[in-house]
C-alpha cells in the first residue's frame, strides 16, 4: 500500500477517534440532564477505535496513536523508518478532529473551551478527581502498557483472526472506565495534543503546560509493553514487517 494512502488512513482514523471520543465528552456527557456520563464516553472511545480499525486497518494497520506505533516498533512489528511519518499524520488528524469539534461546540451559546476542559487531559487541579501528578503518571503508564499488551496479543499470528479490532475497542473502553477520573484518560499523545491546542487558542494554557505528561507516560508504557511482550510471546522468529497491511490494529 502506498505510504500516501497509509498516512491518509492514519490521519482520518485519528481524526475520527478525537471527534467521536472527545466529542462525546464535550457534547453529550451531561446534556442537559440525560447525558451519557463516564460510561458513555468510555464506550464512545472504544467504538471509534473498533469502527476505525475495521474500516481503515487493512490500509495502514489502524494505529491512530503515536504510542501504538512506538509500541509496535518495540515489539518488532513496525519499521523504525516509518515511525515519524505515522506520528505526524496522527497528530495532524487529532488536531483536525479537535478543530471540527471546536467549531461545532462553539455553536452553542455560552460555550468556552477555556472555561471547561474541552476533554483535555490533566493532573492535580485539572484531574477530574484531583489526582496527583504521580498518580496520573502511573495510571497512564500502566493503562498504556496493558493496551499495547492486548494489541500485540490479539494481532499475533497465532491469535484468532478477525477479532482484533473488537478486542482492542473493548480494551480501550475498559481503560476509560478505570482512568477517566484520574486524567480524563489519554493513553494517546495525539488525542491529548488536539484538544489542548484549542483550549490554548481559547485562552487557557494549562493543558499545553501539562501535555508533557501525556506524551512521556504513554510512550514509556508502550515501550515497556513492546519489550515485555516480545519476551513473553517467545516468538524468536518475529521480524520487523515491511508493511502493516497484515496487522489489523488500532489506534490510542
Amino acid at each position: 500500500m502506498p505510504m500516501s494512502k497509509r498516512l491518509t488512513a492514519e490521519f482520518l482514523g485519528t481524526l475520527w477517534l478525537v471527534l467521536g471520543g472527545c466529542g462525546s465528552a464535550v457534547l453529550a456527557t451531561a446534556y442537559p440532564s440525560l447525558g451519557i456520563g463516564f460510561a458513555g464516553v468510555s464506550l464512545a472511545f472504544g467504538l471509534t477505535v473498533l469502527t476505525g480499525a475495521y474500516a481503515l486497518g487493512h490500509i495502514s494497520g489502524g494505529h491512530f496513536n503515536p504510542a501504538v506505533s512506538i509500541g509496535l516498533w518495540a515489539g518488532k512489528r513496525f519499521p523504525a523508518n516509518e515511525l515519524l511519518p505515522y506520528v505526524v499524520a496522527q497528530v495532524l488528524g487529532a488536531i483536525a478532529g479537535a478543530g471540527i469539534l471546536f467549531v461545532i461546540a462553539r455553536g452553542k451559546t455560552g460555550f468556552s473551551a477555556a472555561g471547561g476542559s474541552f476533554a483535555s487531559n490533566g493532573f492535580d487541579a485539572h484531574s477530574p478527581g484531583s489526582y496527583t501528578a504521580l498518580a496520573a503518571f502511573v495510571s497512564e503508564v500502566v493503562m498504556t502498557f496493558f493496551f499495547l499488551v492486548v494489541i500485540l496479543g490479539v494481532t499475533s499470528r497465532r491469535a484468532p483472526k478477525g477479532f482484533a479490532p473488537l478486542a482492542i475497542g473493548l480494551c480501550l473502553t475498559l481503560i476509560h472506565l478505570i482512568s477517566i477520573p484520574v486524567t480524563n484518560t489519554s493513553v494517546n499523545p495525539a488525542r491529548s495534543t488536539g484538544p489542548a491546542l484549542f483550549v490554548a487558542i481559547d485562552g487557557a494554557s494549562w493543558p499545553v503546560s501539562q501535555l508533557w505528561m501525556f506524551w512521556v507516560a504513554p510512550i514509556l508504557g508502550a515501550l515497556l509493553a513492546g519489550f515485555v511482550f516480545t519476551w513473553l510471546d517467545g516468538d524468536d522468529d518475529t521480524v520487523v514487517v515491511e508493511t502493516v497491511e497484515e496487522i489489523v490494529v488500532l489506534e490510542d
